[in-house]
């Protein structure tokens, strides 16, 4: 394909399946009427909205419409007990919603719905769409039900997923939903914006210079909305009072302290204070219900146990209507039970987190109580969020009993849900400004001298602006496939997806420097070979990257000259990638995942043709430019280069703007000059087609040789540039003194 044409294929965009021109619900809200045409255009979407924004009508519409526009039925799946809810919701305005049938013929009129636990036993093949109403669900990246979900619904033309709001820098949400969504896989995703931690396989990180374009991306295929007015309408009722927290402390006796006298908080301490207090605690419930006799109460426990024994004390305390739901009850007395709160028949509800925490609606009360803290920020947060919702009137009372020595636990979640609402308020925010651009045209700025031409811009098109045979030489590192990303730019090879997309890249390339390079001469690669990190691929390894190298030289004509090995400190490495090859740690665990260190490689091409321009060398005279000294051609000569100088680099600090990454590698100036000594004469053409801040052409200029230097990046084209000219500089003072 032209590359134009492969450049598109990397800008990461949703692919849009949707339709158009349809009439909306008039009894849609206008941010909702906004909303809903966006997902049915795009036909694959994700709707992040605040709870209390009408998922449920939204959902239930953008459903209906790809109901009629298909004439087959859609499928809703929902958390047990909202599945009764969405059914209610959408009799209310209109809409028939029926559960999914197992044996029966289903209607194909409808809209089906079914909770996530009989997925299994459904017959999706009939569904023109699928609603993941809770998406969050897909939350994790390595669960079964994960995957059933997305390799169910691999094949269903129209999707969308429903959640609240993520939290930004969760990016397992986001990069399941892309998954499901068709956008791109979960690993794709990390590979193109994200960088590992050090050792810690499962830790990725949002690289600072690709943060703007990894934001387009997702609200490529997404929208986050935390409250209508941040997108303009009208956002009355939609202020909510901020939650009354109300801590009741229970005095346990605890010799956890540290030196400024605050708790060790462990989960193994938490659960046994909460054990010790658990009388005291239960009895604080019975004093709150008693002082608010005509209020439902929504009561959280930890444990089974701790739903068993204190609904066992408020049906002694109360004749009121108690329920205690449990993971062990059929999915129909859940739904019941859950239900029931909800529609006012239950007046307690006992129950945990991990039942009755996602997708319920219960603004119809407006108490509740948590017989304690865990060590799970989201859990507590979504819990809150069943009744401190859109649509509550009245302000929400947090009842939190808590063993005093661990009160701080609860100042970690209060802190966490200011961090999540501040990135969610900024990621709405962003929603709200975001429009899809086309790439930005580079401003070319080219340095052309008589010594060098310093070009900017992406190394296969400007390749295009050198002659044919204009260079003598070529030395360049190109970028590691992946494995460093030294710019946000779709042209920038280390963005891609995976490495059959850098092979794709790359050979783009190579024409270019075969055409430019005169027959004979010589092209050296600088490389390493690269570790496939468990985190993306499932396992631990090393990938051949000098062996793809010379497989991609030679399939376009190059032969295959020589390879020299540049020696590395293993600790040295260690120290700088905490590699678990290299741990001595391993060694005493499983000394089989243990490996050497990776040395780099100078991989050296020799174009097809004569080289019409022999380059000499004689050993006699040492004032001469060609003096190589048979000492110094034994060393030049060894397959492993032991004295290279890593250290010996040009200085890079002024390259690097304030979003770059620390993995700035510049070549080694020993490395160079051997190259440029062995295989150029003076007054010849040095070529670079990934320049960086000049390291190869500062070298030419050095050695009394031309430089074309290409780069992509603005930083490190301006100092590239400095330092081309701070080479001549130095060679004019030379010859002055």
């Amino acid at each position: 394909m032209e590359y134009k044409e492969f450049l598109k294929i990397k800008e990461k965009k949703a692919f849009k399946s949707g339709f158009k021109n349809f009439e909306l619900n008039d009894n849609l809200k206008d941010f909702q009427k906004f909303i809903i045409p966006k997902a049915l255009s795009h036909g694959k979407y994700a709707l992040f909205a605040d709870t209390g924004l009408g998922k449920t009508f939204m959902q239930i519409e953008w459903a209906s419409h790809v109901q009629m526009h298909t004439n087959k039925p859609v499928l809703i799946l929902a958390p047990l007990a909202v599945v009764s809810q969405t059914i209610i919701e959408g009799s209310k305005w209109g809409y028939n919603i029926e559960k999914a049938s197992y044996n029966e013929e289903p209607n194909y009129a409808n809209i089906h719905i079914a909770n996530y636990d009989q997925l299994e036993n459904i017959d999706t093949s009939i569904y023109s769409g699928i609603v993941l109403d809770e998406s969050s669900i897909l939350k994790n990246e390595s669960g079964k039900k994960r995957q059933l979900i997305i390799d169910t619904f691999k094949d269903t033309p129209y999707k969308l997923a429903c959640s609240a709001t993520p939290s930004p820098n969760d990016h397992m949400e986001l990069g399941n939903h892309a998954e499901f969504l068709d956008v791109c896989s979960y690993h794709e995703m990390l590979a193109q914006f994200f960088v590992h931690d050090g050792g810690e396989t499962s830790k990725w990180r949002l690289r600072k210079h690709a943060e703007e374009d990894f934001w387009k991306f997702v609200l490529s295929w997404a929208i986050a909305i935390d409250n209508p007015a941040t997108f303009g309408f009208d956002g009355s009722g939609y202020n909510l009072d901020p939650v009354n927290y109300i801590d009741h402390l229970i005095d346990v006796k605890s010799d956890k302290m540290d030196l400024f006298g605050e708790t060790i908080v462990s989960a193994t301490d938490l659960h046994k204070e909460l054990k010790a207090s658990k009388e005291i605690r239960y009895g604080k419930v019975l004093d709150i219900i008693e002082k608010h006799p005509d209020d439902q109460f929504l009561i959280w426990g930890l444990s089974n146990l701790e739903c068993d024994e204190i609904t066992k004390r408020i049906e002694y305390f109360t004749c009121d209507n108690v329920a205690n739901v449990k993971g062990s009850d059929s999915p129909d007395k859940k739904s019941e039970l859950l239900n029931g709160f909800g529609i006012g028949e239950i007046k307690y509800l006992i129950t945990k987190t991990s039942i009755a925490g996602m997708g319920l609606n219960y603004q119809n009360a407006n108490n509740m109580i948590f017989l304690a803290y865990d060590f799970s920020f989201e859990k507590f947060y979504q819990g809150v969020r069943r009744m401190h919702r859109f649509g509550q009137k009245k302000q929400v009372n947090v009842h939190i009993l808590s063993p005093k020595n661990q009160i701080n636990v609860k100042g970690k979640i209060i802190e966490s849900e200011k961090k999540h609402k501040e990135r969610t308020t900024k990621l709405a925010k962003m929603s709200s400004q975001f429009q899809e651009k086309e790439i930005d045209n580079i401003n070319f700025k080219d340095v052309i001298t008589d010594e060098f031409k310093v070009l900017l811009g992406d190394a296969v098109n400007r390749s295009k602006d050198i002659t044919d045979n204009e260079l003598d030489v070529v030395a360049f590192s190109p970028p590691f496939a992946e494995l460093y990303v030294y710019s946000n730019k779709i042209e920038d090879m280390g963005n891609v997806s995976d490495y059959k997309q850098f092979e794709q890249h790359f050979k783009y390339l190579i024409p270019e420097i075969k055409r430019t390079l005169k027959p004979g001469r010589i092209c050296a690669v600088h490389c390493m070979d690269l570790p496939i990190q468990k985190g993306k691929e499932g396992f631990i390894g090393l990938r051949d990257f000098s062996g793809m190298m010379i497989d991609w030289f030679t399939d376009q004509g190059f032969i295959y000259h020589a390879r020299t090995t540049i020696w590395k400190n293993p600790v040295t490495e260690m120290q700088r990638t905490k590699a678990l090859g290299l741990l001595h740690k391993t060694i005493k665990k499983d000394s089989v995942m243990s490996r050497v260190g990776i040395p780099d490689y100078v991989l050296f091409f020799r174009n097809e043709g004569e080289n019409e321009t022999p380059i000499t060398h004689q050993d006699k005279d040492s004032s001469k430019p060609d003096y190589l000294p048979v000492d110094l051609w034994q060393k030049y000569a060894s397959p492993v280069w032991m004295d290279v100088d890593y250290s010996r680099t040009l200085q890079y600090t002024t390259a690097r703007d304030k979003n770059d990454e620390k993995h700035i590698c510049p070549l080694q100036l020993d490395t160079i000059e051997r190259i440029l000594h062995l295989y150029s004469n003076e007054g010849e053409t040095v070529g670079s087609f990934f320049g960086g801040i000049g390291s190869e052409g500062y070298t030419a200029l050095k050695m009394n040789r031309k430089s074309v230097s290409i780069e992509l990046k603005e930083s490190y084209f301006n100092v590239n540039t400095r330092n081309h000219k701070n080479a001549l500089l130095e060679n004019t003072e030379l010859k002055l003194f």
